[in-house]
């Protein structure tokens, strides 16, 4: 049964299905353009700015909480480097297949988590977010469920959470399962029906078959324009993208994810003109879809959306638009203002 009816997942507040505008905006880990990403700051920011839905990623502390960073590994997006008194846990560890250096989540408690501050994850290209450095510490997932629900109360309209469950099988594999604290929390904030205001989302497939057993939330099987999940040797994105990888994906999940690349290939000049079939496909198969991830900044955009200023924004808007033609269900972006203006502008 499709439970994932994308509208509805939003109408547990004030805002009735049919004046709810598709599609949905859901801010990637906050205005994490402007503020730190995954910080009260920035998921406050995206609300204000009219995000429909927030989106933390999820992973584990030592003592089994799920704290929110966009990775285990943590010395990009917070103090810890600086940090003497946590200097011996810095360490190698093997997180799905690779090699990785640094200081990981699950070496420290929630309490010692605690201690750290949040810092911007892309210094160079966001000078201005990198001046809200230090001031915010790391959140857990049931901070940012209060955050929806408080920014929901403030703004009058359902805030939505899109968990991101991250390296599960890792996990797993130290003893730090991630699906019951999950579902745990998902229960105890009354999150488990099919028209509650959350997307459980993942790269890797069982994570989300044994969720799909446990609660009736709406899942999202996200996939990149290369390699494959981690938890399926052999299995490729590519693959779970024709016509019968979507239908096999739509035996468990309600919607997939997919980075832009996968709708509009980028030709050898940087810039993407055709859209393939995927929306159509997708649709198809009674799935949903959902592309990540939007930014402003003319690194991340097709040369005929780039404004030419070193780091400056480019043309944003415009880029969605192709997507919104298209008729997606919803999108991730880092800067969910401009997403919200784009939705409105749209003829």
């Amino acid at each position: 049964m499709i439970r994932f009816i994308l509208v509805a997942m939003l109408i547990a507040g004030p805002v009735a299905a049919q004046t709810q505008p598709a599609p949905l905006v859901i801010a990637h880990r906050g205005a994490s353009g402007e503020r730190p990403e995954h910080t009260r700051a920035a998921y406050e920011l995206a609300i204000d700015q009219g995000a429909d839905v927030i989106e933390p990623d999820l992973v584990m502390s030592k003592d089994g909480h799920l704290v929110v960073r966009h990775e285990n590994e943590i010395s990009e997006t917070t103090d810890v480097a600086t940090r003497p008194e946590f200097a011996d846990r810095r360490t190698t560890r093997t997180i799905d297949g690779r090699p990785v250096t640094g200081w990981f989540t699950e070496d420290f408690t929630l309490a010692e988590l605690r201690t750290l501050r949040a810092r911007e994850r892309l210094p160079a290209l966001r000078p201005a977010s990198a001046g809200f450095d230090g001031q915010e510490p790391i959140l857990t997932f049931q901070e940012v469920i209060d955050i929806a629900r408080a920014g929901s109360a403030r703004t009058g309209r359902t805030v939505g959470v899109a968990p991101e469950l991250k390296h599960s099988t890792y996990f797993a594999s130290i003893g730090l399962p991630m699906e019951p604290p999950l579902i745990a929390a998902l229960s105890a904030n009354a999150l488990m029906a099919a028209d509650s205001p959350v997307m459980i989302q993942s790269f890797e497939v069982e994570v989300l078959r044994s969720l799909g057993q446990a609660t009736d939330a709406p899942l999202l099987q996200l996939m990149s324009p290369v390699g494959g999940p981690f938890d399926r040797p052999g299995m490729t994105y590519a693959e779970m993208a024709r016509p019968e990888g979507l239908a096999e994906i739509a035996t468990y999940a309600d919607a997939i994810g997919v980075e832009t690349s996968l709708i509009y290939p980028r030709d050898a000049s940087g810039a993407a003109p055709v859209a393939t079939r995927l929306v159509a496909d997708a649709h198809a198969a009674g799935l949903k879809v959902v592309v990540w991830t939007f930014r402003a900044e003319d690194v991340f955009l097709p040369v005929e959306f780039r404004g030419g200023e070193d780091h400056g924004l480019g043309d944003m808007a415009g880029w969605l638009g192709r997507f919104y033609r298209l008729g997606v269900d919803a999108v991730f972006t880092d800067h969910p203002g401009i997403a919200v203006q784009a939705r409105s502008d749209r003829p």
